[in-house]
């Protein structure tokens, strides 16, 4: 009898659980457990919902803690977990011994096994064609990249040419080898070649449409190639792949932009507004793709148990101000508490947005653009492309970009980075930005900070002194069973 296993990610999630503490933190699944034999095997695979459905607060909840766009009210902040209030206040442990691994590292190693798997077997699998078998190793390598610009950006230093090649970066796992015993942090540039050379060698293989959109595509590459480049400051390399990208997309037909004023205009489809959950709108639907170029997306609810959550989070007074009172996008946010009381000094929580996006959404693909324009002078580009999904976000009349910032470079591009805050805050993509803008000379000097609303109206402000705090240490689970791999401080 044929006898073949295809264990998913999530089973691997477990053994990871059971066995982190006396294992090395790749030993994720006994030998001979997981087997694929047929090219189809590969295929589902890579169909695993471990790869794109963090539902268990997974994925990017350390940043959207951390982003200094958001403030918390201790009422509500209070009752969550020690490992939020550790996020929020950037200490530098955030995850304890005590804590065991983090779910979203279970997941991504879990990932990463998956993706090994299939890159290093799938070629020599039966039942399937060259070109299937080339496809399917193109959609590993681009989820290997992805995974990798994950750890890059949580554990390492942001990338600095002057430096990279002496900075800790994260273990290069590239082979689906459960017997090694320890690991070895590769240097921050190394890591970004690596991604490099995987997403350089799957965009010739992948087909502009997906099977869906949770599956990787030819866009989908050539746009994290492109974010890849520009987090290194290459914008000369990474223009043409952004707007090979949006090509793409407009050759696929998929995805497209919500039209804000359509969806709550009269009869809208994010209509009508719930006064507890927010607008009936992809934020309450993990399974909507409309936007998505490949979608990946983390619970963002409130705390239950799964040491992260949104309890008590508000906008800070800094980001609030950065919308127009036309902004469609204020309608997700609301100037009550969740037990209906009004919160004070009209500060607003975000409640629209329960299943947060952190794959690649058409809104970041076309605010990278932006901002990969402006920073090689193509102003009227940049301009272009910011309108395009400011137009879907507000009034028509209400969205050109200011002429003041429209003609100079520099307030250009902190205009494009003003329009990531009002587009994704509160979900974790501006901790990505304040890591790479704080080797960016345009901004320096910035501060961050957080401010915690305590119940007595006095409020505690917690600063980022140390650039140190921009990298997250590595969890002790990893750390441990591997001798000789250093923290970050």
């Amino acid at each position: 009898m044929n006898k073949h296993h295809i264990l998913t990610a999530a089973g691997i999630i477990l053994m990871v659980s059971l066995t982190a503490c006396k294992k090395d933190f790749l030993n994720v699944v006994p030998l001979g457990n997981q087997i694929a034999s047929t090219t189809n095997d590969y295929d589902q695979l890579m169909n695993d919902p471990a790869f794109y459905y963090y539902s268990f607060s997974g994925g990017w909840q350390e940043p959207a803690l951390m982003g200094d766009e958001v403030a918390a009210d201790a009422d509500y902040f209070n009752e969550g977990s020690a490992q939020m209030a550790r996020a929020f206040q950037w200490q530098a442990g955030i995850f304890q011994q005590k804590d065991g691994e983090p779910f979203d590292l279970q997941l991504q190693l879990g990932n990463m096994y998956e993706c090994n798997k299939v890159i290093a077997e799938v070629d020599e699998s039966p039942g399937g064609t060259d070109s299937l078998k080339a496809e399917l190793k193109a959609e590993a390598m681009t989820t290997r990249a992805w995974l990798n610009f994950e750890f890059i950006n949580f554990y390492a230093k942001p990338y600095l040419a002057s430096t990279a090649a002496t900075d800790p970066g994260f273990p290069i796992i590239d082979k689906p080898n459960i017997a090694m015993s320890s690991y070895t942090r590769a240097t921050v540039q190394a890591v970004y070649d690596f991604m490099i050379k995987d997403l350089t060698e799957a965009i010739k293989s992948l087909p502009v449409k997906a099977k869906f959109q949770t599956r990787m595509s030819r866009p989908a590459a050539e746009g994290l190639l492109g974010k890849v480049y520009l987090f290194m400051g290459r914008n000369s390399d990474a223009a043409p792949l952004l707007n090979a990208a949006l090509t793409d997309v407009a050759a696929a037909g998929v995805p497209v932009l919500y039209d804000y004023n359509v969806t709550f205009g009269p009869g809208g489809s994010f209509l009508p507004i719930d006064p507890f959950y927010g607008p009936s709108s992809p934020g309450q639907n993990y399974n909507d793709l409309t936007e998505a170029v490949v979608s990946k997306v983390f619970y963002n609810g409130s705390y239950g148990g799964n040491f992260f959550g949104n309890d008590g989070l508000v906008l800070d007074p800094t980001a609030a101000v950065l919308y127009g009172s036309t902004d469609w996008r204020l309608k997700f946010y609301s100037s009550n508490n969740p037990d209906g009381s009004v919160i004070p000094n009209g500060r607003l929580r975000k409640y629209g947005v329960k299943w947060s996006r952190c794959g690649l959404q058409l809104s970041d693909l076309y605010l990278l653009s932006a901002e990969c324009k402006a920073r090689t002078n193509d102003l009227a580009g940049a301009k272009t492309d910011v309108e395009t999904l400011r137009k879907n976000r507000m009034p028509v009349a209400d969205a050109a970009v200011p002429p003041a910032s429209a003609t100079d470079q520099g307030a250009l591009i902190k205009f494009i980075i003003d329009e990531r805050i009002r587009e994704f805050a509160l979900e974790g993509a501006r901790w990505f930005d304040m890591r790479r803008l704080s080797v960016d000379p345009l901004f320096a000097g910035q501060t961050f900070t957080h401010t915690l609303y305590n119940t007595d109206n006095t409020t505690t402000v917690y600063t980022l002194e140390q650039p140190n705090r921009l990298t997250l240490q590595i969890p002790p689970s990893v750390i441990g069973p591997n001798s000789g791999m250093v923290n970050n401080p």
